[in-house]
C-alpha cells in the first residue's frame, strides 16, 4: 500500500491519491486560487480534496518559497486548515501552516516537506498513511487536524525533541552546582513555568529570557539570588508587593503550588545560566507538555527508573487507552447530538455531561496521561462552544457568558516520585494555558489565569498504600487510568511484594506483576459504583499461572473487558525506549457496552480492530470467557506426563565447558561418568555443554573417580557451598555432593522440551534425545515411544496454546508443565487420525535429516525454512487441527485460539 502511494504521487495523480487512498472527500472548492507573478504570469493552486474543512491545494509548479507563501495567504482565504502541494518534474514539497500565538495575536508559518521523484521516502510514505481516513470511525475536523499536524508540523517535532535536550542540559548543569535533588525538581519545573509564559500571552513577550539576559551577570555569579528573588515575586500578592523593582516589572502574581514552597538555589554556574538562555531561544509554546515525561526519563538515573519501573508512555498509546475507553463514546454523543432535532439542548447537556467527568491516573508519573485527557477534553468543549456559537448567533464577547465546563480541579493524579509530581502539576497549567490560545484563536475568548485559582490535584505517596477515596472520590463519572510500574516477580523488591499483598489482601498470588497491584486498587476503589478504568499493562497479565487470580478477582467485582490492545513492542518519548511488551486493557459494569478488539500487526507497525464474536476473554481472546488455571496431570487424552528436567545446584563445578570437558575426560576412570548436558539453549543451537553425571555410579566407581585430583576439589566445593546455604533442601544435598541436587532424568529415550521459545519462530524447536543425554532444568523431559507427543507439540495448534496461556521470558513464550502442558485440551481421537499424526511427525524428522549439520535454530529461522521442513510442518497443522475438532485446516491463530478455548471449556468444565 505504501509503495502505491508513493507512485501516486510521483505521477502527481493528487485526487487519486486522497479519494480512492487515503479515503478523504471530494473537493469543496471549484474555484481555482490564482496569484498574479511579478514576471505577469500567473501560479494556480487547485482544490483536489477537502473533508470537515481541511482542504488539499496542488499547485504544478515550484515558484520559491517566498511566492508559495503568498498563494497560501490567499488559499487561507478559502480553507483555514489547508495542506499545499507544490511540484514540478522532479520535486514536490507539502505545506502545512504551523501556527503560533503570542503577544495577543497568531502567526504562522509553513512547514516544508520535499520528496526527489525516484528517491525512497519510507518516512514520507508513513506520513501519507497516518492521514488515511477509516470511515469505520471517521475523525471529526479537530481529529483530522490533529493527525495532519502530527504528519507534517516538522517544526514543533523538532521543538520538542530539542527541548528534551535542553532540560536534560539544565538538570545536569543544577546537579553539577550541589543542588539538592528536591530543589532542582522544583526549581526546573518553575523554570519550565516562565519560559512557557514567554511564549504564551501570559505576560510580555520574552519578558523571563530579558530577565536572565539583562539582570544577571554573565559569570552567574548572582543568578541563584536573582531567581530566588524572582521565584518569591511570583508568590507575592499584589497587595503585598509595594515597590516594584525594575527587573521583576512585568511578572504576574501566579498563586497556586507552583511557586508556595520557599526554597534557595545555592551558587549557580555559568553553565547554567547558559543553558537557560539556550532554553529561552526554543518555541516552548509549540512543545507538548506530553514530552514532559520523556525530559524526565533523560535526564534520571537509569537504575533509579528500573528500579521504579518507569516507562513513559507515547501521546500514541495514551490515546490508545484513553479513546475507546471514554473519548470515543463522547465524540460519537457530539455527533449524535448535532443530528437531534432541538440540537442546542442536546449540546448543552453533553457539554455539561463532559463537565461532570472526573479523570485520575494513579501512576501519574509526568502527567502524560491527565494532560492528554485534558486537551482531549477541551477540544471537545471548544467543538461544542463553536457549533453553539453558530447556531445562537453569539459574538464573540458573549462566550464569556458560556464558562468553560471542563477545569482543571477535575483531575487527579498519585504518583511516588516527587519530581515527576511537580513536573506533572506545572505541565497541567501550561496545558491549560495551550488549550486557551485554541481558545482565543477559535473563539476570541479565554478566562484569565493568573492568579491560578484551579489546578490539577498531584499527591505524592505511594498509589498502593494510600486510600484513593482520599485522593478523588470514586463516582460513576470517575474515569481512571495511566501506565503503572511494570515489575516482574523475579525483579520487584520485598517493599514492592508488601505493596501487592496490601492491594490484593486474602487473594494475592505471588506470580503476579506489579502493575496488577493498580487492577485490584481501581476494582475496589469503586466498589458498587459503574465508573471505568484502563491500563497499559506488561502483557504477562494476560499470561501464564496469574491470569486466574487477577482476572477472576475482577470478573467477580462485576467489570468486564471493554476493550484490549493486544500485545504490541513498547514505544515512548523518550530516547531510549523501554524495550518491553504491552497490552491495554479497559474494564466497565455496563454489560451492553460493545466489546473491542485491537490485533497488532508487526509490518505496519499499527493496530488493527478485529470484529468481536463472541467475547473478549482474559487472554484478549475472542472466545469464550474461561480461566485456565493450572494441573498437576494432563487434560488432553492421550498426552503423556511432562517433567522438567534435572537441577545441579553446583555453582558450576559439576557442570563442564568444552575445555574442562577435555581436561577431565583424559581421566578413563572419570570419562564414562562425563555426559552431554543439555538446556533448550544447547539443545537449539547444537552447543555443547557437559556434566559430571554418577547418579548411577557403583560405591567401588565413585570411590576410584574421587582419587582424581580435579574431581575431588569439585566435589569438596559443592559440599561447602551447600552446607552455607540458607535453603534446607540444598542444606541436606550437601550430604552428596557428586550428585545433582535434583535428578529427573529419564530411564529411557525421550523428548526434549526447551523452556523458552524464540517468538519469531513459527513452530516449537523441539527434538528426541537419548537418555544418556542429560536434560538441564532448562530442558522439559517427556516419555514419546511412538512420536505422537513430538508431532503435537510440533504443531501451530500447540504454539497457538503456548502463546495464549503460557508465560513469557521477556517477549518469548516460556514452557511450562502445569499451566501450558496439563491444559491443552486435546479432545479424543480415533486411532486412525493419531497414526496420521504420528506420521506427519514423522515426516518432519526426515526433512530436518536432509540437513543433518543444521542446528534446530538455522532448520526453523524465521521465512528461511526449507522447502521440504515448511511442508512437513504444513501437511502436520492440517492433520493436528482436525485433531482439535476443526472442520478443515486453520487458516490463522485466531482461529485456533477459538478453537482451543472451545474445546477447553469442554473438557475442563
Amino acid at each position: 500500500m505504501n509503495d502505491r502511494l508513493i507512485e501516486r504521487v510521483e505521477s502527481h495523480s493528487y485526487r487519486d491519491l486522497f479519494l480512492k487512498d487515503l479515503q478523504w472527500s471530494a473537493p469543496t472548492h471549484k474555484q481555482p486560487i490564482i496569484l498574479p507573478s511579478d514576471e505577469g504570469e500567473t501560479i494556480t493552486a487547485k482544490n483536489v480534496s477537502s473533508y470537515r474543512g481541511v482542504s488539499v491545494w496542488v499547485c504544478d509548479q515550484r515558484p520559491g518559497s517566498a511566492l508559495e507563501a503568498q498563494l497560501d495567504q490567499l488559499i487561507a482565504k478559502e480553507s483555514v486548515d489547508r495542506l499545499t502541494i507544490f511540484y514540478d518534474e522532479n520535486e514536490q514539497v507539502w505545506r502545512w501552516p504551523v501556527r503560533r500565538s503570542s503577544g495577543g495575536s497568531t502567526t504562522t508559518r509553513l512547514s516544508s516537506h520535499r520528496h526527489t521523484t525516484g528517491q525512497e521516502n519510507p518516512n514520507f510514505a508513513h506520513r501519507l498513511d497516518s492521514i488515511r481516513i477509516d470511515w469505520a470511525e471517521p475523525p471529526d475536523a479537530t481529529g483530522l487536524i490533529s493527525q495532519v499536524r502530527e504528519a507534517f508540523d516538522v517544526e514543533a517535532q523538532n521543538e520538542t525533541r530539542q527541548a528534551s535536550k535542553l532540560m536534560a542540559r539544565m538538570y545536569t548543569s543544577l546537579e553539577a552546582c550541589g543542588t539538592p535533588e528536591h530543589d532542582i525538581s522544583v526549581s526546573l519545573a518553575r523554570i519550565l513555568f516562565l519560559m512557557f509564559g514567554d511564549d504564551t500571552d501570559m505576560w510580555q513577550a520574552g519578558l523571563f529570557q530579558r530577565f536572565i539576559a539583562t539582570y544577571t551577570q554573565p559569570d552567574a555569579s548572582d543568578l541563584a539570588d536573582r531567581l530566588n528573588e524572582l521565584f518569591a515575586w511570583l508568590d507575592t500578592a499584589d497587595k503585598d508587593r509595594g515597590h516594584t523593582p525594575e527587573h521583576l516589572d512585568g511578572f504576574k502574581y501566579v498563586n497556586g503550588g507552583i511557586f508556595s514552597e520557599q526554597i534557595t538555589l545555592p551558587a549557580l554556574k555559568q553553565e547554567f545560566r547558559e543553558a537557560m538562555l539556550d532554553a529561552c531561544q526554543r518555541d516552548w509554546a509549540s512543545v507538548s507538555p506530553a514530552i514532559f515525561g520523556s525530559m524526565f526519563q533523560s535526564v534520571r538515573d537509569a537504575k533509579t527508573r528500573r528500579e521504579l519501573g518507569e516507562h513513559y508512555t507515547s501521546e500514541e498509546n495514551i490515546l490508545k487507552t484513553l479513546n475507546p475507553l471514554f473519548l470515543d463514546d463522547l465524540r460519537r454523543d457530539f455527533e449524535v447530538a448535532r443530528a437531534k432535532k432541538n440540537e442546542k439542548l442536546a449540546l448543552n447537556r453533553l457539554r455539561d455531561r463532559i463537565g461532570e467527568i472526573r479523570f485520575m491516573d494513579p501512576a501519574c508519573g509526568c502527567g502524560n496521561f491527565i494532560i492528554v485527557a485534558y486537551r482531549e477534553l477541551r477540544d471537545l468543549e471548544l467543538q461544542i462552544m463553536e457549533r453553539l456559537r453558530e447556531l445562537t448567533g453569539a459574538q464573540d464577547l458573549l462566550l464569556a457568558n458560556y464558562g468553560l465546563k471542563v477545569n482543571l480541579d477535575s483531575f487527579y493524579g498519585v504518583e511516588i516520585d516527587e519530581w515527576p509530581a511537580r513536573i506533572a502539576e506545572t505541565a497541567m497549567f501550561l496545558t491549560d494555558r495551550q488549550a486557551d490560545l485554541r481558545l482565543i484563536e477559535r473563539l476570541g475568548w479565554a478566562p484569565d489565569r493568573l492568579p491560578i485559582k484551579r489546578q490539577a490535584t498531584i499527591v505524592v505517596g505511594n498509589a498502593l498504600q494510600l486510600d484513593w477515596q482520599d485522593v478523588c472520590p470514586a463516582g460513576q463519572n470517575v474515569v481512571i487510568a495511566g501506565n503503572p510500574p511494570f515489575i516482574g516477580t523475579k525483579e520487584r523488591s520485598a517493599s514492592q511484594t508488601a505493596d501487592l499483598k496490601v492491594a490484593w489482601g486474602e487473594r494475592y498470588d505471588g506470580f503476579m506483576d506489579y502493575v496488577t497491584g493498580w487492577f485490584a486498587k481501581a476494582s475496589e476503589y469503586f466498589g458498587p459504583e459503574a465508573g471505568q478504568w484502563a491500563f497499559v499493562s506488561t502483557n504477562s497479565v494476560t499470561m501464564g499461572q496469574a491470569v486466574p487470580s487477577v482476572f477472576g478477582a475482577i470478573q467477580n467485582d462485576g467489570w468486564r473487558i471493554k476493550f484490549a490492545y493486544r500485545t504490541f513492542p513498547w514505544t515512548s518519548e523518550a530516547a531510549k525506549k523501554a524495550a518491553v511488551h504491552c497490552i491495554i486493557i479497559g474494564f466497565t459494569k455496563a454489560k451492553t457496552t460493545r466489546q473491542r478488539l485491537f490485533h497488532y500487526i508487526p509490518e505496519q507497525i499499527a493496530h488493527e480492530e478485529v470484529p468481536v464474536s463472541h467475547a473478549v476473554n482474559a487472554y484478549l481472546v475472542d472466545g469464550p470467557e474461561v480461566l485456565v488455571r493450572k494441573r498437576m496431570k494432563p487434560l488432553g487424552h492421550g498426552l503423556p506426563k511432562v517433567s522438567a528436567g534435572s537441577k545441579a545446584v553446583d555453582w558450576e563445578h559439576l557442570t563442564l565447558d568444552e575445555d574442562e570437558f577435555a581436561e577431565l575426560s583424559a581421566d578413563p576412570v572419570v570419562r564414562p561418568h562425563l555426559r552431554l548436558y543439555l538446556g533448550g539453549e544447547e539443545l537449539i543451537n547444537n552447543a555443547h555443554r557437559w556434566c559430571l553425571w554418577l547418579a548411577d555410579a557403583t560405591s567401588e566407581e565413585l570411590a576410584a573417580i574421587k582419587t582424581n585430583p580435579n574431581v575431588a576439589s569439585r566435589l569438596e566445593a559443592v559440599r561447602k557451598l551447600r552446607e552455607r546455604s540458607p535453603k534446607p533442601a540444598t542444606n541436606k544435598s550437601s550430604r552428596t555432593p557428586h550428585l545433582f541436587e535434583e535428578r529427573r532424568q529419564p530411564n529411557g529415550p525421550y523428548l526434549g522440551i526447551p523452556q523458552t521459545f524464540a517468538d519469531s519462530r513459527h513452530y516449537a524447536t523441539v527434538a528426541r534425545l537419548p537418555k544418556d543425554v542429560i536434560a538441564s532444568i532448562k530442558l522439559f523431559t517427556a516419555d514419546d515411544p511412538d512420536g505422537f507427543l513430538f508431532s503435537v507439540i510440533s504443531s501451530s495448534m500447540f504454539l497457538a496454546w503456548q502463546r495464549t496461556v503460557g508465560g513469557r521470558m521477556k517477549s518469548d513464550p516460556s514452557f511450562t508443565n502445569t499451566i501450558v502442558w496439563n491444559t491443552l485440551p486435546l479432545p479424543p481421537i480415533d486411532q486412525n487420525l493419531r497414526s496420521e499424526v504420528i506420521s506427519a511427525g514423522d515426516s518432519i524428522m526426515a526433512a530436518r535429516a536432509l540437513a543433518p549439520e543444521k542446528s534446530l535454530a538455522e532448520h526453523y529461522r524465521p521465512n528461511a525454512m526449507s522447502a521440504e521442513l515448511a511442508e512437513a510442518h504444513s501437511a502436520l497443522d492440517v492433520l493436528v487441527d482436525k485433531a482439535f475438532g476443526a472442520s478443515s485446516g486453520c487458516h490463522t491463530n485466531e482461529d485456533r485460539q477459538a478453537i482451543l478455548f472451545k474445546r477447553y471449556k469442554e473438557l475442563s468444565g
